[in-house]
């Protein structure tokens, strides 16, 4: 997957001799992106990676052009995610390859250059995080001549410790590689500078080779494991007496997994319409056959008051089986914003006569019972509904779920306001009997406690 022939001229005449004295990096930048698709973004990064490995560039501009189109061909994203960021960190900080204490370096596959110091504050400023619009409109010529060279005032720890843990993901023998163009050994004494065409013509056979990419790796060697004893074993191959070798079949094999299918179908049902007692009782069976079940049925807080006014007795069980769930406090909300009705007050009756709910959840409950009864406009609705809440307060009264000094006030006002009504009245005279200790709370009273019965 190298350049093509064609692709090859378009990036060599963009870094030419003229092109890169003559225009911006912003210039060539902009050229480049122009001529190649951005599925060949990576192909023309490392074909770049390879001409500055081989020196192939006749003049610095050119040098410092490539650096900088590899950096602009990914400068959309951070430099740690760039394929080339260990270019990057090369040439900021080549590593050292001595033989010994005062001996000259010794080069190594894959070298990038050595670049003087312009050009490394110039690759400073191009991959930290500092606008770049005014460097972008220099020239390389000006870059390399220019005098006004600061310290290089980058932290590269962050970008070489993220490249450290790719590479330690990698196998050792990947991470032990060379590339498989090597470069060609320097000679001493005259004939070794090679010709400016023929420099060219080299970098075309290389950027378009298929061996651009290819590398050389250490073959994994390991000792071969001895032979494992076989005996006594693959005895089913040589079946001797075939009465002690039965046959058996797994009757589950191909049979699909309905376990809860007809329990959410039963749910379903259940948000539309009332279910017979039959299906109550099937649904409510695989809930106790499967108690993680109810986390798949398809219940949803905001589905919860469609359950409550069609099936309360669904509701009720499937929140005791949620008490242990996380979002239990999120059905809590919307059981005590939905509209008030019978269903909601049995259900809430009912939870709060099995399980110990939150304090303020109940409160809240009483209060928003209280405004619906205030603020509804029909007479007739409205002494229905006061009637089920002073029935419902009574009961949770007698069975000491709420401490009514707590509401005594808000729950007095309300008697006061609907005083015209028996069973208001009645419940004002047990918060004054209950004030003053003539009446115990254990003790019954003629009006019942059951929501349901005086609907009825």
């Amino acid at each position: 997957m190298a350049l093509t022939t064609e692709q090859c001229d378009l990036l060599l005449n963009v870094l030419s001799e003229n092109n890169v004295k003559s225009q911006s990096f912003e210039n060539l930048s902009t050229e480049v992106l122009k001529k190649f698709d951005q599925s060949d973004y990576f192909k023309v990064g490392s074909c770049l990676v390879v001409l500055l490995q081989q020196d192939l560039f006749e003049i610095p501009e050119q040098r410092l052009a490539a650096i900088t189109l590899i950096y602009e061909l990914y400068k959309g994203e951070s430099i740690i995610n760039s394929p080339f960021a260990t270019v990057f960190i090369h040439l900021l900080n080549p590593p050292e390859h001595q033989s010994n204490v005062g001996a000259p370096k010794l080069e190594y596959p894959g070298q990038l250059p050595k670049l003087g110091a312009p050009e490394k504050h110039f690759i400073a400023q191009l991959i930290s995080d500092i606008p770049k619009d005014a460097i972008m409109k220099k020239t390389p010529l000006q870059i390399i001549n220019s005098d006004n060279v600061g310290p290089i005032n980058i932290d590269l720890s962050a970008i070489q410790l993220a490249i450290a843990e790719k590479q330690s993901e990698l196998p050792q023998t990947c991470r032990s590689a060379i590339p498989a163009i090597l470069p060609f050994p320097e000679k001493s004494g005259k004939g070794n500078t090679v010709e400016s065409d023929k420099k060219e013509d080299i970098a075309k056979k290389i950027v378009t080779n298929e061996n651009l990419y290819r590398v050389y790796k250490p073959e994994f060697l390991t000792l071969m494991p001895p032979l494992h004893n076989a005996k006594d074993e693959l005895v089913w191959l040589n079946v001797t007496t075939p009465k002690e070798h039965l046959i058996a079949y797994d009757t589950t094999m191909c049979v699909p997994n309905l376990a809860g299918q007809e329990a959410r179908l039963l749910m379903q049902k259940a948000f539309k319409s009332a279910l017979t007692i039959p299906q109550q009782q099937q649904l409510l069976h695989e809930l106790d056959s499967e108690p993680k079940l109810v986390y798949h049925i398809g219940l949803t807080p905001s589905k919860l008051p469609e359950l409550v006014e069609n099936n309360p007795l669904i509701a009720i069980e499937v929140l005791l089986k949620l008490m242990q769930s996380k979002q239990i406090t999120e059905y809590f909300s919307v059981l005590v914003n939905m509209e008030m009705s019978l269903h909601s007050m049995e259900v809430v009756n009912r939870l709060t006569t099995t399980v110990d709910l939150p304090t303020e959840f109940v409160h809240l409950y009483i209060s928003n019972c209280i405004s619906t009864c205030e603020t509804i406009k029909d007479r007739y609705m409205q002494n229905r509904l006061v009637r089920l809440v002073c029935v419902f307060l009574q009961s949770l009264i007698r069975n000491k779920i709420i401490n009514v000094q707590e509401l005594f006030i808000e729950v007095q006002a309300f008697c006061i306001e609907f005083s015209r009504i028996r069973e208001a009245a009645a419940l004002f005279r047990l918060l004054k009997q209950l004030e003053t200790g003539e009446l115990g709370i254990g003790i019954s009273s003629p009006t019942s406690n059951s929501v349901g019965k005086l609907d009825g």
